[in-house]
């Protein structure tokens, strides 16, 4: 996997939404890596990371990736934050492996399985865009929204939506559409919450439309944990309302992390 690895201090590994890559996490990491040591990989088939190697059944087997590549750095003890699809792996993560994952902010996700009205729309979605080689209208500007609030800026969207219809027919066959598929057809992991007894939050964007705030509200109730609401951003919401998550997370991180 292409990472980033900046700052130093206690470890953090940051994994980004589903057709984002290590870039979503800008606007936190100048503040991150001030007291930080920050990892921040290219989910595979993504940014700069190569196709995903192989057939992947479920999600735990990226988790497993993420662990080996902190292997390979040395690093034994870390925290995750993890949006979307990166906060899904971070619990299986966590779950598994509770004496090296130290602490979890879950941000715009949800380990429970999806309703069948949103199984059947991800999974046409993603047969069309294998069938064509693209994500084509209608698909495209939908795709990118639903990762906004409506009230976002075309400087947010647009770059959006350029990404989404410049991907190429192999990567979105070889990896964007299998990957999607084990996120939208994932089995319900609700169960996790119950082996993860690390210091959590859970933070959603008020306006998050694929992973509304009731669901973050029924995690951080299952976790015991804090609920952080964003005001006015949507499922990017460290995007849409930068300053608000970047003060959530250094928030949660000075209270339960060593200096």
């Amino acid at each position: 996997m292409h990472f980033i690895d900046m700052g130093s201090g206690f470890p953090l590994l940051l994994g980004h939404s589903y057709l984002f890559d290590s870039n979503m996490w800008q606007p936190q990491l100048s503040a991150l890596s001030k007291y930080y040591r920050v990892i921040v990989p290219d989910l595979w088939g993504h940014g700069s990371s190569p196709e995903l190697p192989g057939k992947y059944h479920d999600l735990k087997r990226i988790a497993k990736d993420h662990l080996k590549l902190m292997d390979s750095l040395g690093i034994k003890e870390f925290g995750i934050i993890g949006l979307s699809v990166g906060g899904m792996w971070g619990a299986e993560l966590a779950a598994s492996y509770p004496k090296r994952v130290k602490c979890i902010a879950l941000l715009d996700t949800f380990i429970g399985d999806e309703t069948e009205a949103a199984y059947q729309n991800y999974f046409n979605m993603l047969n069309a865009v294998d069938k064509a080689g693209a994500i084509q209208p209608p698909y495209l500007e939908y795709a990118a929204r639903q990762f906004f609030s409506d009230n976002v800026s075309d400087e947010l969207l647009i770059p959006v939506i350029n990404r989404l219809r410049s991907i190429p027919a192999a990567r979105l066959r070889k990896s964007v559409v299998p990957i999607g598929k084990l996120i939208f057809g994932r089995p319900d992991r609700l169960s996790l919450l119950k082996k993860i007894k690390m210091p959590s939050v859970v933070i959603t964007g008020e306006l998050d439309k694929p992973r509304p705030t009731w669901e973050g509200a029924y995690m951080a109730s299952r976790l015991g944990c804090n609920h952080v609401i964003i005001p006015g951003a949507g499922h990017i919401s460290n995007q849409e309302n930068p300053s608000a998550v970047t003060d959530a997370l250094m928030t949660f991180l000075g209270e339960v992390l060593p200096n």
